[in-house]
């Protein structure tokens, strides 16, 4: 079977941006604009066709990434739009992962929001060209120019504004194209006109902007210039540039990283879409352009697979459908896939039936009988692939690069009413956590019960509302508890023997271990420096399996896990007829117990990085509520009367912040909060942590 639509006129996208910025209308408009939907419809309405989830309708927000495909200038354009809260960025996380280019969505108002960081650093981390829309131009307080330069700083982008506003917040009616060097004013198409597109009329550059847009097209050609030697040339030489070289060096540039494309608009008012639609076919890289994907082989080799190679897929995103089950989502980085093909697992190790094949729109679907090199497609009865995982052809396995998934900083106890809730929580939980890896289930053994993490209060709140309504299952939530880790703050050499007789062959195991800090944030690392062979290699791995595995298990000082330590066994001694890898598993564990008592462990902490919005008036009520949190100002400045204030703040003490927030500002103020790093708990709070956590214990 041919495919249906060349490589070359494929596009995978993302839709990106902090929460609120209008992601989701903007998809919303390019469905309408592409013809997928006859109808416009409104996040605020609760109607939007992306936000298909009862909880994203009712609170206004995307919660989950959700795929969907339009055609525009006969190009395919396969669309994912994600979340803008942070509590569900690894939404983001996996989206990125798969996909080739990126439609960054800005607000003209809150410019480069702390989301707007997050998502645009996940972007760096996979390498994805993009493109960016600063969107709600027509608002009070719109400025492109401030968001352009928030972008440099905050973001080390260089952007290259293809468009200039005509008219300002709410009188903005139009753009200037500073490629063709037109004006081009919309003349229809508010948010209630659902039966055409927007209208517009292209014509002369008004006499008074003439001036500034020969400077701003002045200014693209020159950046353009370290992407393009003919460009180069022509600016050198001071010649006219065509608008489609531009385009070509405009394109060379974003998908090398080099620049960002900038368009204005405001989606909410169907301004500005079609030369968004646009320069997502004439800019963004097709799965043709991109660099093959860079796996592993059997034997450890580094292998490239591009689009004409045997079948390779990596699964990126699990969902439970009502209809029909089990989906995983898969991108196709080559070869083909069809319905009722056995594939490998290579992660696994296993063989799987793809049963059928769908594409997806939000929570519709289409069945489809092949998927090629490029695609997305959502595959119905694969029972062991998880995400993350790599499908592909058993003669030729490969294991593509697994995704970075966020630690969880909150966790909640959670205990079912009744007997017959015990087993379907379970199940629930099982599934929710197959489906998003930012949520862990696990069993405190101290206590009997049952532990939810997550990123945040809401991702939490919104695991347990999907609980009671898609699974029935009548649960208590506890309080929420921080996830609190220990690490050491001196380097110490200590020793750990394990010795027993018991009548007949006996255990022997005898290590010294050193144990350093490490730097915040860097983990665990186990190696080896033993010399004359007092301990020997067979044994090795298992000291280090006993020390990582104390570690995970919790520290000395109040059980929590360790982190952020170098463990090097160094010397020990060994029995020849006594020794076992189990004894020298216990040793090294041993060994790690006693290295923590002596090497002065602390507790840390999660620390977020707070950005509080509000009104100046009750700047002063909002800086003394953080202090008094145990936060620090780390800087505040003026946006449009309102002053942000930026603060690192303990999570400990930001459950319920919302509503705090809002009683002291009369409702007026906004926040965002995301993870920043682990720091020591002051000893006073981390006695308490360690006296609370003793007393839930017993």
């Amino acid at each position: 079977m041919a495919r249906p639509v060349p490589i070359a006129q494929t596009r995978n996208i993302g839709i990106i941006a902090h929460i609120d910025a209008g992601k989701t209308t903007t998809t919303e408009r390019i469905l309408f604009f592409t013809g997928v939907s006859q109808k416009i419809g409104e996040v605020h309405d609760g109607q939007a066709a992306m936000d298909w989830m009862e909880q994203e309708q009712e609170r206004g927000i995307t919660i989950t990434s959700a795929a969907t495909t339009c055609f525009w200038r006969k190009h395919r354009i396969n669309i994912i739009d994600t979340p803008g809260h942070v509590d569900f960025t690894v939404e983001v996380e996996r989206s990125l992962r798969v996909l080739d280019g990126v439609v960054a969505v800005f607000c003209a108002v809150g410019g480069c929001q702390p989301q707007s960081e997050t998502v645009w650093r996940q972007a760096d981390r996979y390498g994805v060209p993009r493109i960016a829309f600063i969107n709600k131009m027509d608002r009070v307080g719109a400025d492109h120019e401030r968001c352009l330069q928030e972008m440099r700083d905050r973001l080390g982008a260089v952007p290259v504004l293809l468009q200039l506003p005509l008219g300002r917040e709410d009188k903005f009616e139009g753009v200037i194209d500073l490629l063709e060097m037109k004006a081009v004013r919309y003349t229809r198409g508010g948010p209630k006109d659902g039966k055409s597109p927007v209208a517009f009329e292209e014509g002369d550059i008004p006499a008074g902007l003439l001036e500034e847009a020969g400077r701003a097209r002045g200014d693209l050609i020159e950046v353009l210039s370290d992407c393009d030697d003919e460009v180069m040339e022509a600016f050198l030489e001071g010649r006219e540039v065509t608008a489609a070289k531009l385009r070509q060096a405009l394109r060379a540039g974003a998908i090398r990283l080099k620049v960002v494309p900038v368009l204005l608009g405001s989606a909410f008012k169907n301004k500005g879409v079609e030369p968004l639609l646009d320069a997502v076919v004439d800019l963004l890289p097709s799965p043709a352009d991109i660099p093959p994907v860079v796996g592993i082989d059997p034997a450890g080799s580094r292998e490239e697979r591009g689009p004409e190679d045997p079948f390779s897929a990596l699964a990126f995103k699990l969902m439970t459908d009502p209809y029909v089950g089990h989906l995983t989502f898969l991108r196709v980085y080559s070869g083909a896939l069809k319905s009722g093909d056995q594939v490998y697992n290579a992660n696994r190790e296993t063989r799987e039936k793809i049963g059928r094949l769908l594409k997806m729109h939000a929570n519709k679907r289409e069945e489809i009988k092949e998927a090629f090199a490029g695609d997305i497609v959502a595959a119905v009865g694969l029972r062991n692939s998880t995400t993350g995982d790599t499908l592909c052809d058993e003669a030729r396995p490969v294991i593509l690069e697994k995704l970075h998934i966020p630690e969880p900083v909150v966790h909640i106890a959670v205990t079912p009413v009744s007997k017959d809730d015990q087993e379907k929580l379970g199940q629930a939980l099982a599934k929710l956590a197959s489906e998003d890896p930012s949520f862990r289930v696990r069993l405190d053994e101290e206590t009997g019960e049952t532990i939810i993490s997550g990123m945040g209060e809401l991702h939490l709140e919104i695991i347990v509302d999907r609980l009671v309504r898609e699974f029935k299952v009548a649960a208590k939530m506890g309080a929420p508890q921080v996830a609190y880790r220990e690490t050491i703050t001196r380097a110490v050499e200590v020793q750990g023997r394990h010795v027993r007789q018991t009548g007949g062959r006996g255990q022997y195991g005898d290590v010294w271990l050193r144990l350093e800090p490490r730097e915040p944030g860097s983990g665990l690392a186990y190696e080896t420096a033993v010399v004359g062979g007092t301990v020997p290699k067979e044994y090795h791995a298992a000291v280090g399996e006993g020390a990582l595995e104390a570690a995970e298990k919790g520290g000395v000082r109040a059980g929590f896990p360790v982190t952020d330590v170098k463990v090097t066994l160094f010397d020990g001694s060994f029995h020849e007829v006594d020794s076992s890898e189990m004894a020298f598993h216990i040793a090294g564990s041993l060994a790690f117990k006693e290295g923590l008592r002596q090497a002065r462990s602390v507790l840390l902490e999660p620390i977020m990085d707070l950005e509080a919005v509000t009104p100046e008036e009750f700047v002063g009520e909002v800086m003394g509520d953080i202090a008094a949190r145990r936060g620090r100002i780390s800087g505040l400045k003026a946006q449009s009367g309102f002053q942000i204030v930026q603060a690192d703040v303990p999570l400990a003490a930001m459950f319920g912040y919302a509503t705090d927030l809002r009683s002291r500002t009369q409702g007026r103020a906004t926040f965002t909060m995301q993870f920043g790093r682990y720091q020591p708990l002051p000893e006073s709070v981390a006695t308490e942590v360690a006296a609370a956590r003793e007393a839930v214990q017993k």
